[in-house]
């Protein structure tokens, strides 16, 4: 049994602590606001600030929405670093700035502790199944220390490389994801203007080389209509801001990232930042004058 602190218990940080907690380890909890009860009644232990956790766990994870929040957890009063001793390890499993992930990790690592960064893929359905894909960040002896936790969480995990490099995948998988989505969108879009009916071409599509993951979950919300979030466009936002931003500083030009980017934002002008990033549909729809399916 590992003590293990958890920092972020939101739509993915809360199951993935879940999955913690039933198998046994004693888990430390933080969040904004309450700790949520279910976690509590099944064993996990609240803790008052981030700082409390880092002193109880060995083993500290933090799951929250950007770089500036990772930088709260870990470096503001009654954080995470105020808590650390000598030989923990902190494991930021936030999708972040590459960058300010290595100024992370250094910062950690003065301080006499491990850092790596486990950014995921698969949503708030790969969080509840324990399927996630984690793409790992730092040094190799510290990844086999924590990979049985991370064994808990997820199925697809990968050790890319030193620290940053988790994030730099994480960021290329959503650059993936979002063309993706624009993609399955597009095809269904057109689909339906011309007569078909969008749920058969969708299992048709299933069958043969155009299948994917976001065709499987992604289609059928586009049809079924059903945009509450498993992953918020805002955090697609963010993602794709740092991919934009990482290219611009490597010289680098990604067109059709820009273009999701700029779906991405027509959503959140109609009020979608919410939204489920599949609801990317929507500004298709917006754009054509015509829908997948009627809401």
């Amino acid at each position: 049994m590992t003590k293990v602190g958890f920092i972020g218990l939101g739509i993915m940080g809360k199951p993935m602590a879940a999955h913690l907690i039933a198998a046994g380890h004693e888990v430390f909890l933080h969040t904004i606001g309450e700790v949520p009860a279910e976690l509590v009644a099944a064993g996990g232990k609240a803790c008052a600030s981030s700082a409390e956790v880092a002193r109880a766990g060995e083993i500290i994870i933090v799951m929250v929405p950007d770089t500036p929040d990772v930088e709260a957890v870990l470096f503001t009063p009654g954080g995470v670093a105020e808590g650390l001793s000598p030989g923990k390890i902190v494991v930021d499993m936030s999708s972040i700035a590459p960058v300010a992930t290595q100024e992370f990790a250094k910062k950690i690592e003065a301080l006499g502790c491990r850092y790596l960064d486990a950014p995921v893929s698969g949503g708030e359905v790969g969080a509840k199944a324990a399927t996630l894909t984690i793409m790992v960040g730092g040094p190799e002896d510290t990844f086999a220390t924590v990979k049985p936790l991370f064994e808990l969480m997820g199925k697809n995990i990968t050790l890319v490389g030193d620290n940053g490099a988790g994030q730099i995948t994480k960021v290329a998988n959503q650059i993936i994801v979002a063309l993706n989505i624009e993609a399955v969108g597009e095809a269904l879009l057109l689909a339906a203007k011309a007569g078909a009916d969008p749920a058969r071409v969708r299992q048709a599509l299933m069958g043969g080389f155009a299948n994917s993951k976001v065709l499987e979950v992604h289609g059928e919300r586009m049809v079924k209509r059903t945009f509450e979030p498993g992953f918020r466009i805002a955090l697609h936002q963010k993602d794709l801001n740092l991919a934009l931003s990482t290219a611009r500083s490597l010289g680098l030009s990604l067109p059709n990232t820009a273009t999701a980017q700029e779906l991405f934002n027509s959503c959140a002008a109609h009020g979608g930042s919410g939204w489920d990033h599949s609801a990317m549909v929507k500004a298709l729809e917006y754009l054509s004058g015509s829908k997948v399916a009627e809401d």
